[in-house]
């Protein structure tokens, strides 16, 4: 790492050097997000897991581009053609672009026109003209005439060659047609011949063009798609004439005759090489920005459904409904195990049905009822609500999405392995309507359901961004040490899914979790991992307070001290507000542990362990509107967010089709960002502004409801 490094690092993400630089050697030494993020921020200045996150992708590109860098200097020295000046700005390159476009001329291509010019000797012609000093250039074409070269015209075709090649090399010549692709290109899409009405859906960029940086990411990646399956022609280009007039700036020089022979090779050199390669870049930019934007979008939303409000733990009865097979029924115990199960029929035999569901109430003291809201969803919730119990538990509609995923998956298989797909089904309804972050997490992101175009971006990159946001999440609740699936504790910063399992193996083998420090006992679970994970579990009852809650175990002694100046328990410290009053911070202040530190120490002492979750709130449906039939333009209706794009939200009104809030019905104000106004879950009113049947398109809008 050196300072340049540093310093494009800083610039980049907006931070102070010394802040890039503490948070790189972090990384480098092990550390991870999460964990640099709440325990280090006297060594980063409080940064956010977002900028530390970004310090650590450009810094994972700052390193490729080093190791890209050595590739090509030791080919260039290979080729006998290295030089001190091409080394030195080899050295300060440090983007991958700029050492492609140093390495150009010395890469090992196929057979080309202008190889094939220069096996026919007429290199020295090429340069010749290139130079524009010679006056009768065909009398010069003349002595370049040999058993290869027929004619005057095609010695000075040969020569045109070399120097269309040697344009599309020059670095000058690249950037600055890069500059005019990056202000002026348009993308261009038009329908593939006889492709008309297989590609309908397509149909809006069937003779489309809009400015390339104006073009927002989700019709971005619909024309690409629409592309990938064979439908459209698309091309990226600025006006011609611009391009080829910077290129006449740099090249054109000279005496008319070399000159115009020179011009010649430049058109040829921009539309049969330049413009293919650049256009190919701006295609790859333009496609990875629009990723991540829909990442972005997609993380957004994944982080507000992991972070969703948990019922907690209390004893539920859950139920998966369907008309034809009946509705899989079970019941979990406040801890989420299993403890019954069955099948209902309450559309065939509502009796049967109701005496069921009345026993294991009964039976099993249930406290709520969590419904899936798919396909018979709401007429199941009508049915329970009108059951006499003795004791009415809260009831709520739990979304389904992915959980057909969850039943059929290893995982599943593992937990269940003598039920069947539609039992492991409603049990994961249960399970996320008691805490959704522990359950959706045995889930890959992807299938969660809550962002755009999914299975178009750039997948490795999805993955990562998802990850991160599963990890971010689940460090900032914490983890119950003894009740958390290893599928939970392998988000936990430090621990992995081999550590994750290792310490539920443990936990089965030598019982429940009495102390953090006991967790260094687990089969390889170091120091450093120790380090990572341990102010993100939690023991409840544990002897130590301090193991129930976020402070760290290398910060105890601080707070031990505390109590020992106050004559004190630490347990008085973190029940007694007025004893916490009394803490002068400054004095605790040491090189290891600064201010920043001691106020969050500080924090969690008033609310140890707290839940960063909302509470749940049940929610209800307009109980006169079941179908898209019954809806009607203007009416106004409660409704849940279901997903967030770029272009607006979709809120379920209870009609199996959700309505689109176009980002212009958001807010009487312009809205730029969807997520500045509405998030995942909200409860919201909408108005009914359209309702297309026959397509099943529903229109709401937000505005003055």
């Amino acid at each position: 790492m050196n300072k340049q490094q540093i310093q494009i690092i800083s610039n980049t993400v907006g931070v102070m050097t010394h802040q890039a630089q503490n948070t790189i050697n972090l990384l480098d030494e092990g550390g991870t997000v999460p964990f640099i993020a709440r325990y280090r921020k006297e060594a980063t200045g409080s940064l956010d897991e977002v900028q530390i996150l970004d310090i650590k992708e450009l810094w994972t590109k700052l390193k490729d581009a080093d190791k890209r860098r050595e590739g090509i200097i030791k080919s260039i020295e290979e080729q006998g053609k290295m030089t001190p000046e091409l080394l030195e700005k080899l050295k300060n390159a440090y983007h991958l672009q700029e050492l492609e476009d140093l390495y150009l001329p010395y890469k090992q291509k196929r057979k080309t026109r202008a190889s094939i010019a220069i096996e026919k000797g007429l290199e020295p012609l090429a340069k010749v003209v290139f130079e524009q000093r010679e006056n009768n250039i065909l009398k010069k074409a003349e002595a370049f005439l040999n058993d290869k070269v027929a004619n005057v015209e095609e010695a000075l075709q040969g020569a045109r060659d070399i120097i269309a090649e040697w344009i599309n090399e020059n670095v000058d010549a690249r950037n600055a047609v890069r500059k005019i692709f990056e202000r002026e290109a348009y993308i261009y899409s038009k329908v593939k011949k006889n492709k008309e009405e297989d590609g309908a859906k397509y149909r809006d960029y069937f003779d489309f063009n809009e400015p390339l940086k104006k073009v927002p990411s989700h019709r971005l990646l619909a024309i690409r798609r629409g592309e990938e399956e064979g439908f459209l022609s698309v091309t990226i280009s600025p006006e011609e004439d611009n391009a080829l007039g910077a290129l006449d700036r740099i090249f054109l020089r000279g005496l008319p005759e070399a000159k115009e022979q020179v011009e010649t090779a430049i058109t040829d050199s921009f539309k049969r090489l330049m413009k293919p390669s650049i256009e190919n870049e701006f295609a790859g930019f333009s496609k990875e920005k629009a990723d991540v934007e829909a990442i972005r979008i997609f993380a957004q939303n994944l982080r507000q459904l992991l972070l969703a409000s948990p019922l907690g733990q209390k004893k539920v009865l859950a139920i998966d409904p369907g008309y034809r097979t009946g509705c899989k029924t079970v019941v979990l115990d406040a801890q989420g195990n299993l403890v019954a199960d069955t099948v209902i029929y309450p559309f065939d035999k509502p009796s049967e049905a109701q005496d069921k569901i009345l026993t294991l109430s009964e039976k099993y003291q249930i406290e709520a009822v969590a419904i899936g809201n798919g396909t018979a969803g709401r007429e199941t919730e009508d049915f329970v609500k009108k059951l006499p119990f003795k004791k009415a538990p809260q009831i709520f509609a739990v979304s389904e999405q992915g959980a057909s995923i969850y039943s059929a998956s290893p995982i599943a298989r593992e937990e269940f392995p003598d039920k069947d797909v539609t039992v492991r089904g409603a049990v994961s309804i249960g399970r996320r309507l008691m805490d959704p972050l522990a359950e959706l997490v045995k889930i890959d992101p992807k299938s969660i359901g809550v962002g755009q175009y999914q299975h178009d971006v750039e997948q490795n990159l999805l993955k990562n961004s998802l990850d991160s946001v599963v990890e971010s999440c689940v460090n900032a609740v914490g983890v119950n040490l003894n009740t958390a699936s290893k599928h939970l504790l392998a988000y936990v910063a430090g621990l992995g899914p081999s550590l994750a399992a290792n310490v539920v193996k443990f936990r089965q083998e030598n019982g429940e979790f009495t102390s953090r420090s006991q967790i260094k006992k687990v089969a390889r679970l170091g120091d450093k991992a120790f380090e990572q994970c341990a102010g993100f579990l939690r023991i409840h009852e544990a002897k130590n307070p301090l193991d129930n809650s976020a402070v760290h175990p290398e910060s105890y002694p601080v707070v031990e001290q505390m109590a020992k100046d106050l004559k004190c328990t630490v347990k008085d410290l973190m029940t007694s507000a007025e004893l916490r009053k009394k803490i002068n911070l400054q004095s605790y202040v040491t090189p290891k542990t600064g201010l920043l530190t001691l106020q969050d120490i500080l924090k969690e002492l008033e609310k140890p362990s707290r839940d960063p979750r909302e509470q749940l709130i049940a929610f209800e449906f307009d109980p006169n509107v079941k179908k898209v039939e019954d809806l009607y333009e203007g009416m106004v209706l409660p409704g849940i967010v279901t997903n967030i794009t770029a272009f607006g939200c979709f809120v379920d009104v209870g009609v199996k089709q959700d309505g689109l809030v176009h980002i212009s019905q958001l807010a009487n104000q312009y809205v730029s960002d969807p997520n500045q106004v509405v998030k995942l879950q909200q409860h919201v009113k909408v108005r009914v502004m359209e309702v297309d049947i026959a397509r099943k398109r529903v229109a709401l809008s937000m505005k003055g409801v």
